[in-house]
């Protein structure tokens, strides 16, 4: 069963006891960070190209009803037809009645966030529908029965072995039982298995990574080539997508694809990267007979008129949760719901509510690394700080907190005061751990020790060797 939301606190000390989980976050997170900063290195326009993407994401969304009507209107012009989405329920309605319309009974399906967001697997099952997961991180999880931990690498959580064990208990029926020792092993049996999916298929369902409202297009990147064969093979090719996943040109899409390959992987660019315009025109050798894109709002017009509007700049590259510490030592189940991470302490409260999900804008050091990375300088800490402000002021938070904030900041406007309790404290400090060494635990503060180091302070505060400077 999926954890929820609330029990974040819960989740997380599960996640930091739990040594496979610890020994697969530990290997992802040096390969995803260290292969961004290499990639950053050799690309020296960054900062200029980041300043433009921001720009054109600003101008997208202070012109959203336009961009959105035009890009409806260039679909239908290519053959293709644009549904609305106000709400999850709608969208998971929409998909289900083109399935029913087409006489789809076998459904393969691309990585999505917005689709996990909507609940759009349970909806086809519970109707009938067979659906495959075609990207292997979205397979192996499948298979799991368990929701992504990572927006680009969900199953970032598993190990191999974990995997190979999961491939012997579902791949027995197909005839697949040898020992898989290595990564090619476990891909080939994956692409073994996902190759009839392909071909049987009825429909197709694909996440976009953008939208173009200059041509009707939507831009897909994968690095297995499973979402052209999803959106390609099937007669029907169903698109869904957040409406906030416009651009207006295709020049500005291959803008921000320069950002998301290197922020995301490290890549240059994606494998591959395909700009997928309509249905198949007469004389074309392949490609879906009917063409489908499913817009989704779901909170995302409220968004862009709040103080969270900086978070609809997004384009999902995960750099985030990469860098994130506290992403990096519980992964992304702790997190509750679809999207973990900084960007999930956002986007999770504000999608299903303050009083669900709250305690995800606490989920966080505030350390800022988050901002530093993100290709589109989402202000994320200052996001978080609004949530929390938000959850104090509707008295969601627990009281003990709500007290401990008052008093703190009681103190602190009182500058002396302040002076005072904080040289206090740090002698206290000293005296519980001599300097350097890691306080075992701290009175009335337990939970800071009990799965953190908390060094020993010297016994100065930072005023008073500012003070006894030479």
């Amino acid at each position: 069963m999926r954890p929820r939301t609330h029990d974040f606190k819960a989740n997380a000390a599960r996640a930091l006891l739990d040594d496979e989980l610890q020994t697969a976050l530990a290997r992802a997170r040096g390969g995803f960070v260290d292969k961004r900063a290499e990639a950053l290195a050799a690309f020296p326009e960054f900062e200029a190209l980041r300043q433009r993407g921001r720009e054109i994401k600003q101008h997208t969304l202070e012109h959203l009803d336009l961009y959105l009507e035009r890009f409806e209107q260039q679909v239908q012009a290519k053959g293709g037809q644009v549904h609305w989405a106000c709400d999850a329920a709608e969208a998971r309605e929409i998909v289900l009645g083109i399935c029913r319309e087409s006489g789809a009974r076998r459904v393969t399906k691309g990585k999505s966030m917005v689709g996990e967001e909507m609940g759009i697997n349970p909806a086809l099952e519970a109707e009938g529908l067979e659906v495959v997961e075609t990207d292997l991180g979205e397979y192996i999880i499948q298979l799991a029965g368990e929701p992504p931990s990572h927006i680009i690498a969900p199953a970032v959580h598993k190990t191999r072995g974990q995997i190979a064990r999961l491939f012997r208990e579902h791949h027995g029926r197909f005839g697949l039982t040898a020992p898989l020792k290595s990564v090619k092993a476990i891909v080939d049996e994956a692409r073994q298995v996902l190759r009839r999916r392909f071909v049987e298929a009825d429909l197709g369902i694909t996440g976009a990574n953008f939208l173009v409202a200059e041509t009707g297009s939507m831009v897909l990147v994968t690095n297995e080539g499973n979402g052209d064969l999803t959106a390609t093979l099937p007669r029907t090719h169903v698109v869904l997508a957040g409406i906030e996943k416009l651009v207006p040109t295709l020049e500005d899409s291959s803008l921000l694809l320069r950002l998301l390959g290197r922020n995301a992987t490290g890549q240059a660019i994606t494998a591959y990267t395909s700009w997928l315009t309509g249905p198949k025109r007469p004389g074309d050798p392949d490609g879906p007979e009917a063409f489908h894109v499913v817009l989704v709002d779901n909170g995302r017009s409220e968004m862009a008129a709040s103080p969270l509007m900086d978070m609809l700049y997004c384009i999902r590259c995960g750099a985030c949760l990469n860098h994130c510490p506290v992403y990096g030592s519980v992964g992304g189940h702790a997190y509750g719901w679809v999207y973990p991470g900084p960007m999930g302490s956002v986007l999770t409260p504000w999608l299903l509510g303050l009083d669900e999900a709250g305690v995800l804008a606490d989920a966080s050091s505030l350390c800022g690394r988050c901002q530093e990375v993100c290709p589109m300088g989402i202000p994320l800490p200052d996001l978080l700080r609004e949530l929390r402000s938000r959850s104090r002021d509707q008295r969601i938070a627990p009281a003990r907190s709500r007290l401990a904030v008052r008093l703190w900041a009681w103190v602190a406007r009182r500058p002396k005061l302040y002076r005072i309790a904080t040289s206090s404290a740090a002698r206290l400090l000293g005296w519980l751990g001599r300097p350097g060494e890691r306080i075992r635990h701290l009175p009335l503060a337990g939970g800071w020790t009990r799965a953190r180091d908390l060094r020993a302070p010297s016994g100065q505060t930072f005023f008073s060797q500012w003070r006894d400077r030479p």
